[in-house]
């Protein structure tokens, strides 16, 4: 049982290099990858610098993923962004993190549960989507947080996870630190994502628990992904290993 996922910091749909405002552009790229699931950070929603538009409702019906998860972190007396989560199959248990540490920026992560039916089997498994902080003193404080709440407390270790984002990880530290010491994989080797046009830091990545298998990963970086948003979006193919229900 295989599928797609995409991890990506939108930026609301503000291209880095020329601050047009272009959610076609995101949509567009989105929709060239195929994914099944799509793991967002910075999804506008009434936002007067994003057109007033309702993004998660834009891009799922653009990349024909009907089911979808939402909580915007950042309120403003108009409109507000935060993250997402689109999927190609049915999502349940949603649940936001907050991760925010003292009067810093606001922090979160979106959890929510899919449940994939391959013939006469189906598959449990979880997504996060996850944006923590600019500062190196409050990544760690919010990954152990993460780590700590439930519902991610009381998951089986063979539950399959696919936890995306953008962690502001300067130097692709906070995995072999934090993740892996909790089981989690690293899809593919460690990329530069930031800025998309010049990427120079490994701000964004997607980690696996569990019974997921990554087969394929990448951060595509040409055209569109170059000016689409200020980060490179990451792409990754995983296998879920194990036999369903």
């Amino acid at each position: 049982m295989r599928f797609r996922v995409v991890s990506w910091n939108i930026h609301k749909g503000i291209g880095g290099l020329d601050r047009r405002y272009r959610i076609e552009r995101i949509s567009e790229l989105l929709s060239s990858f195929e994914v099944d699931f799509a793991l967002l950070q910075e999804v506008a929603s009434d936002l007067p610098r994003a057109g007033h538009h309702a993004q998660v409702e834009l891009l799922a019906e653009a990349l024909g993923l009907a089911h979808t998860g939402y909580f915007p972190q950042h309120a403003f007396v108009r409109g507000g962004y935060g993250n997402a989560i689109l999927s190609r199959h049915p999502l349940t248990d949603l649940h936001e993190i907050d991760l925010t540490i003292g009067t810093r920026k606001k922090r979160g992560a979106l959890l929510a549960r899919a449940r994939m039916r391959h013939g006469r089997h189906t598959r449990s498994l979880l997504f996060c989507s996850l944006h923590l902080g600019l500062a190196g003193s409050e990544r760690g404080e919010q990954l152990g947080r993460f780590l700590a709440s439930e519902p991610f407390r009381g998951l089986h270790r063979r539950t399959p996870i696919v936890l995306g984002g953008d962690l502001n990880d300067l130097y692709g530290t906070l995995g072999p630190r934090f993740l892996e010491p909790e089981g989690f994989r690293r899809a593919g080797g460690l990329v530069n994502t930031f800025p998309a046009w010049l990427p120079l830091r490994p701000l964004d990545g997607v980690f696996v628990r569990g019974d997921a298998r990554v087969v394929g990963a990448g951060a595509p970086s040409r055209g569109l992904a170059r000016v689409a948003s200020d980060h490179l979006p990451v792409v990754v193919d995983v296998e879920l290993r194990g036999r369903g229900r």
